[in-house]
């Protein structure tokens, strides 16, 4: 069988970026492309009910080799890599036992623990890295390869007994997309876990709550040289409106459980501008306030200019998990038991950002997160250490073993 290494190496070779401004499901051909990729590497492995639906879903079955289970358990794993940094081509090579020292990416980009200091803690191990030109994928193509390598072990070791286990990959998930057509009841599982993690041991059962807001500014447009009394530029409107949030509510000035207004994307010029804002909070009632806050920065422009020069929208993006999770422990339990047989220390905190399982659980699947082992996603320092991925491969074994 495929190591989870040349698994991972293998898939990282797709470019699956997804694309936010694509009207299309999945949001980019790659990834459907992937998908069949990856519905065709299900079939090779053995698994059994293998299907791929028209928005790019990959679902399949490994079928319970005991009658003894209860419960029918389901890993996700999303397909797209962030359009935050170039997708590929990915050239990724393995530093084998990093020794602690600087590991020059390329002529201009350097992994360093003194930036990075958490690249200390795998001082021995065997690392995997780009050539600083790209991203490396681990989030979350090292979620697919370690779902898929424990699949495979299963197989080939039916000694193990087990339940049956349904897997799914999906599309969209960076763009905030991952499950808005994913069937829930014919994915027919009782509760599930994304393995869409960070570093080893991360097991999450608490995200934000997260909304958008898109702020429209409407200027005034005139000739530089004659415009005293008339001009109202949009693009000084924009700077007023972000100097007027919270300076310290940023995602530079805040950790654990702080909340913050993140400015994502601004385009101006005279006659208009657009800022694109995410609202992050754990406490949904804080995040509500901090959309008021929004509210009233728009409202207190237009009365300064006296007419609506601001147009603004607030979406609900997602929840927090743990409001339907805290009723269902024991699935974090299980998982917390099966990292510990498997020797990996959990680290049970809660995620800054948002999983599939976030919009998944209020859909009526449960769905906390566990580690893929992967650092620095979305750019060019990304690294992912081998033993990390083995361990998360043990995890998943030891989640779906009844023994």
């Amino acid at each position: 069988m495929k190591t989870v290494t040349e698994r991972f190496l293998e898939l990282v070779q797709h470019n699956t970026q997804s694309d936010d401004s694509s009207e299309t499901y999945p949001s980019t051909v790659s990834q459907l492309d992937f998908g069949k990729f990856l519905a065709e590497e299900c079939r090779q492995i053995g698994l059994s009910e293998v299907n791929i639906d028209r928005y790019g879903y990959v679902t399949a079955t490994l079928p319970a080799n005991s009658d003894n289970a209860t419960d029918i358990i389901g890993f996700f794993a999303h397909m797209d890599t962030s359009p935050d940094a170039a997708g590929g081509p990915v050239k990724a090579r393995i530093v084998e036992k990093y020794d602690g020292a600087d590991i020059p990416l390329n002529d201009n980009l350097i992994l360093s623990p003194k930036e990075f200091s958490h690249l200390l803690n795998y001082k021995g191990q065997d690392l995997i890295v780009t050539d600083g030109n790209t991203l490396l994928g681990t989030d979350d193509k090292a979620g697919i390869a370690e779902i898929l390598t424990a699949m495979d072990f299963l197989l080939k070791n039916p000694q193990i007994p087990h339940g049956k286990i349904r897997l799914a990959f999906t599309p969209d998930e960076e763009i905030g997309k991952g499950v808005d057509f994913f069937d829930v009841p014919f994915f027919a599982a009782d509760y599930a876990y994304t393995i869409d993690g960070g570093e080893i041991g991360e097991l999450e059962s608490e995200t934000f709550n997260a909304s958008s807001l898109a702020l429209k500014i409407t200027g005034k447009s005139v000739h530089p040289g004659t415009s005293k009394g008339v001009m109202v530029n949009a693009a000084l409107i924009a700077a007023e409106i972000i100097a007027a949030f919270p300076p310290t509510e940023t995602p530079a000035h805040t950790e654990g459980y702080e909340g913050f207004y993140h400015l994502s994307n601004i385009t101006a010029e005279v006659g208009s501008a657009n800022l694109v804002y995410i609202l992050r909070d754990h406490d949904h009632s804080k995040l509500k306030q901090k959309e008021q806050t929004a509210i009233k920065i728009a409202e207190n422009i237009n009365k300064k200019y006296g007419y609506k020069a601001v147009e603004y929208e607030i979406k609900e993006q997602y929840r927090n998990m743990h409001e339907i999770i805290k009723d269902h422990m024991y699935i974090v339990d299980k998982a917390k038991n099966a990292m510990e047989k498997a020797g990996v220390v959990p680290l049970i905190k809660p995620i800054r950002g948002g999983t599939d399982g976030a919009r998944l659980s209020f859909m009526g699947l449960p769905c906390p997160n566990i580690f893929t082992g992967g650092h620095n996603a979305h750019g060019p320092y990304e690294y992912i250490p081998i033993p990390s991925m083995e361990a998360a491969v043990k995890v998943i074994v030891n989640i779906c073993r009844l023994d």
